[in-house]
């Protein structure tokens, strides 16, 4: 009799217990955001990052530079398309600002005093699927999008901090999985696989969020990002200063009048 009675409750059980996985993976994606500034940082219209950037090769230094990143937020439809970015973005170089890079819906180029060189497909890619998989642009963005699946991994410790872990899937079959600190709500660590999509190689990735700090209006923001591929860093970001909501104009993001065309380098 008690062997009958648990086949019949266990059905009702497993179905509570997946509901529970669902039911706090968004719980503790809606405490991130309301950490992160709430409705201030779902309305963001941009945010300006300025400090030192540091770029690795095979663990040693490859690059240092003076950078300033400005991306600009766009109004998204109210069901995001997720082949789409609703973000422009400009990395400046320099105290003179006088290199960049700029990402915006009609491209990618390199611009220098020679002019603008668009760049190769392989890193416009890159940068679309980094952009989409990131965990501030998916809190923003994303949790609208058809498809999308927050789950909960549980309780852990990571790096002797406190983390509630979630899975969260996108319909492209996309999982990023966040650490999120258990007492701030705020995003730590957050690691992905992506593809090549020429050689279908697989790579780890891993981004690193810390030292949180007020931007303005109470959004949240980490002054130091690194980021790791297949267990080496490549990439660390120490800002001097983030500013929100600076009234950035289209001029930034958006290639000048006359300027040079540059041919792609294959």
């Amino acid at each position: 009799m008690r062997f009958a009675t648990l086949l019949v409750l266990l059905p009702a059980l497993l179905t509570a217990q997946d509901d529970d996985i669902f039911a706090r993976g968004k719980r503790v994606v809606n405490e991130a955001i309301a950490a992160l500034g709430g409705d201030a940082f779902l309305n963001m219209a941009d945010c300006t990052e300025s400090g030192r950037a540091y770029s690795f090769y095979r663990e040693r230094l490859a690059g240092l530079s003076i950078t300033r990143i400005y991306t600009r937020y766009l109004t998204a439809p109210t069901i995001p398309n997720p082949n789409e970015l609703y973000e422009r973005e400009r990395q400046s170089f320099g105290k003179t600002e006088d290199s960049a890079v700029l990402f915006n819906e009609m491209g990618a180029w390199e611009i220098t005093w020679r002019g603008a060189r668009p760049l190769p497909p392989d890193i416009k890619a890159r940068h679309f699927f980094t952009t989409i998989t990131n965990v501030f642009y998916i809190l923003k963005y994303r949790l609208k999008e058809p498809g999308i699946i927050l789950q909960s991994k549980g309780a852990d410790v990571w790096m002797n901090q406190p983390v509630e872990i979630v899975d969260i899937t996108d319909s492209g079959n996309r999982t990023v999985t966040v650490y999120f600190h258990k007492s701030t709500k705020l995003p730590l660590r957050q690691y992905t696989v992506r593809r090549d999509a020429k050689t279908r190689n697989r790579f780890e990735e891993v981004a690193l969020y810390s030292k949180y700090r007020d931007i303005g209006g109470g959004i949240q923001w980490p002054y130091t990002i690194e980021r790791e591929r297949d267990g080496e860093k490549i990439f660390q970001l120490y800002s001097d200063s983030v500013t929100a909501n600076n009234h950035l104009t289209d001029e930034l993001f958006t290639l000048p009048a006359g300027i040079k065309m540059l041919p792609l380098i294959q």
